[in-house]
């Protein structure tokens, strides 16, 4: 697997100069080895690196610090190859800001029966330096990841390759910075939210641009600039329209956006079709085509799901599957086959599509604007997850239901990108539970990631986490939202 570039994890080991110089150099032999074949047959997307061995609570500490400020720093893998006394790390773990995987593990496999002996019992304490470890860490509350079972064990190495992804989020966040064009859509309430708050959480920048501003930046794009956009467009998608002044003007909408969000390092975007001032059409196309390259996006001002987009996005590079920005629309109550019809107006990202997208020009019916280009396909058949942030007062949530892709019957009347899909554990208890959670009508939808890559990234960030799967109960669901208002009240 391609590694994330500039990124790495540090494995960190404890131990205590107890043992002695010679088990010393064993446990950080030991280590290296551990750290040489994750690297070279774990596929894991991020390198690690092996740091030595902690063995003082100095070392802990200052290893700690070190930690917080090297940017490349991702995130910490700690294990306990021998018994290191947890009182020693409190300092240390009391400082960490890097989110940490601890990895119950030992470096041999099997038990030797025949040449067991004291020696190698000194050695080969990780069953109970661990539980001093894991001890620590719950009597200060503190949220990571656990990960028991050999280090050469494949099982081992896809939980772990999970949590790199989320810590590749959670990194994505800090310092995350949105780019809102106009403000949320009049009177909607799901899509508002606390910035600070979201700051102080995910460490986003939430801020503001009139869309003058974007129209500003549009008009300055140049012919070439529209050409190089629209060779891109004949080059990814097949096109559908004889319109081709339509799709040009989204090749200058794109041109124009790219050019102002990467002037300020704007890596989400929003818009509102209720603030088109100066535009000749609504983005369509261009939002499209910007999130098929990575950036986030929500429309009517979306901002939080704007950025989960992104950080799933981030989270997903590399794997089969795409991620898009997504709205639930409309139910097929069909009594053999519930199902769920999600699209969005025109920006639904090609990441997702089943095969070569088609530009297609049509009216819209909204926002009183010349016909939009935007592209027609029907999102793939399979397993995805459905996401979405909102903001419950004094904290945000994380709802994540699993759905299944299913093949719709055509529409030929409805020229947007569109999936139907069956949520689990069906429409009526999974739509029900949702409503429950307060779960917006805007999510981030993927067919990359699954509920462990979210459930890590939730640990990381201190987030709230509402699961809605085939497992639910609707009472106890409910029953976990009060106990949730309750521990949450007490924070």
């Amino acid at each position: 697997m391609e590694k994330f570039a500039k990124k790495e994890i540090w494995f960190v080991t404890g131990s205590q100069h107890l043992y002695g110089a010679e088990t010393l150099r064993q446990v950080a032999e030991d280590s290296q080895k551990i750290v040489d074949g994750l690297n070279q047959r774990g596929n894991l997307p991020v390198e690690i690196r092996c740091k030595p061995t902690v063995k003082t609570p100095e070392e802990i500490y200052d290893l700690m610090i070190e930690a917080n400020s090297a940017k490349n720093c991702i995130g910490l893998i700690t294990w306990m190859h021998t018994f290191s006394p947890a009182k020693m790390w409190i300092s240390g773990l009391n400082v960490l800001k890097k989110p940490f995987l601890h990895l119950h593990t030992q470096f041999n496999r099997d038990i030797p029966w025949n040449d067991i002996d004291m020696d190698f019992m000194n050695l080969n304490q990780s069953a109970h330096g661990d539980r001093e470890f894991g001890f620590i860490c719950s009597r200060m509350r503190i949220n990571r990841k656990v990960v028991v079972g050999h280090w050469q064990d494949t099982n081992v190495h896809a939980k772990i390759a999970v949590w790199m992804r989320a810590a590749i989020g959670w990194d994505a966040s800090k310092g995350l910075k949105i780019c809102r064009f106009g403000d949320n859509m009049r009177d909607v309430a799901v899509t508002e939210g606390d910035k600070v708050e979201a700051q102080k959480i995910f460490g986003w920048q939430v801020k503001y641009h009139g869309v003058g501003d974007l129209v500003a930046s549009i008009e300055a794009v140049s012919d070439q600039e529209v050409e190089a956009v629209y060779s891109e467009y004949l080059r990814r998608y097949k096109i559908n329209s004889d319109h081709v002044e339509n799709i040009k003007y989204q090749a200058k909408i794109e041109a124009g956006m790219k050019n102002f969000l990467d002037k300020y390092n704007y890596k989400v975007v929003t818009t509102n079709f209720e603030d088109l001032h100066g535009l000749k059409q609504l983005p369509g196309l261009a939002i499209q085509s910007l999130m098929e390259q990575g950036y986030g996006f929500g429309a009517e001002g979306d901002w939080k799901q704007a950025a989960l987009v992104h950080i799933m996005k981030m989270m997903a590079k590399g794997l089969k599957g795409g991620c898009s920005f997504m709205e639930d629309y409309t139910y097929h109550l069909y009594p053999e086959q519930e199902a769920v019809l999600s699209a969005h107006m025109l920006e639904i990202c090609p990441s997702l599509a089943e095969s070569k997208p088609t530009i297609e020009v049509h009216p819209l019916g909204i926002g009183g604007k010349d016909d939009p280009a935007r592209l027609v396909f029907d999102v793939a058949q399979g397993r995805g997850i459905n996401a979405t942030i909102v903001d419950m007062g004094g904290r945000m949530r994380l709802i994540v239901n699993p759905v299944n892709v299913i093949k719709a019957e055509p529409l030929p009347k409805l020229p947007v990108a569109r999936a139907l899909w069956i949520p689990e554990p069906n429409l009526e208890t999974g739509a029900a539970a949702w409503i429950y959670a307060g779960g917006a009508h805007h999510t981030s939808f993927s067919m990359a990631l699954d509920i462990e890559h979210l459930e890590d990234f939730a640990e990381m960030a201190g987030l709230e986490l509402l699961i809605i799967d085939k497992n639910i109960n609707l009472r106890e669901f409910k029953k976990e939202i009060r106990f949730n208002d309750f521990f949450y009240s007490r924070r």
